[in-house]
């Protein structure tokens, strides 16, 4: 006997994501950023390092001679080396991607290398052609997974930094195995009961865990404990 009423099947909603499948098997889904985040996230490591790069010319040009040699140096490594070292030794984030809350991986979800960075980088100006980023932005407008030249040929994409959900913490109780086998809705079922009932008004909790336990022959005083030990069963050691 089923412990929820049958739900009618609803269809997925369209949405753009990527559908990674990692070499254990494992499905991995990541949302690709589009033109303006990208935009945007530009933008600000464009003004960060501006700021960057005319404070120290305006203290190297103290410094002579010397101090236009070094603001040679620090031109070159602002406009080439910027963006890579960010990428590849900060988890593929600059910090306007970070503010945006984007990074940057290869194809296959993995963290970006060097190779990869410094290609998508060096035909940044590529995509700047003929001006305003001409070219990478409709490139980007154009493929589904919203890929401007340089990621086709780096093999990489920019997607969004989703922050891991923490699953609530489920009431103390010892683990109980219910008493025939259940369906995974009913598992999700007991579950969800267990890790909502602190945001449940007594009343309330007891009202749903009777409807929950009624089926497993469970009386209706016991049926909060029994329904916390047969969720903590079901999620195993934490």
């Amino acid at each position: 006997m089923s412990l929820i009423p049958a739900m009618p099947r609803i269809a997925a909603p369209l949405d753009t994501r990527a559908r990674i499948e990692t070499p254990e098997g494992i499905d991995l889904m990541l949302r690709p950023a589009g033109l303006v985040p990208r935009a945007l996230a530009f933008a600000f490591d464009l003004l960060i390092r501006g700021m960057i790069m005319g404070s120290l010319f305006f203290i190297l040009s103290l410094f002579d001679k010397f101090g236009m040699g070094v603001n040679a140096l620090v031109l070159f490594l602002g406009t080439w080396w910027y963006q890579v070292l960010f990428e590849v030794l900060h988890d593929g984030r600059t910090p306007g991607k970070q503010i945006m809350g984007l990074r940057v991986v290869h194809d296959d979800g993995t963290p970006i290398g060097w190779t990869a960075s410094l290609t998508r980088n060096l035909l940044r100006f590529v995509d700047m052609l003929p001006f305003g980023y001409g070219l990478g932005a409709i490139s980007c407008l154009q493929h589904p997974l919203f890929k401007r030249l340089g990621d086709l040929a780096a093999g990489s994409l920019v997607i969004y930094s989703d922050t891991p959900i923490e699953r609530p913490l489920l009431p103390k109780a010892a683990p109980l195995v219910p008493p025939f086998p259940l369906t995974l809705e009913e598992q999700r079922a007991v579950l969800s009961f267990a890790e909502r009932q602190y945001s449940l008004s007594a009343e309330r909790k007891q009202e749903l865990a009777a409807i929950l336990a009624q089926p497993l022959q469970i009386s209706p005083d016991q049926a909060v404990a029994h329904l916390n030990g047969i969720a903590r069963s079901l999620l195993g050691p934490t």
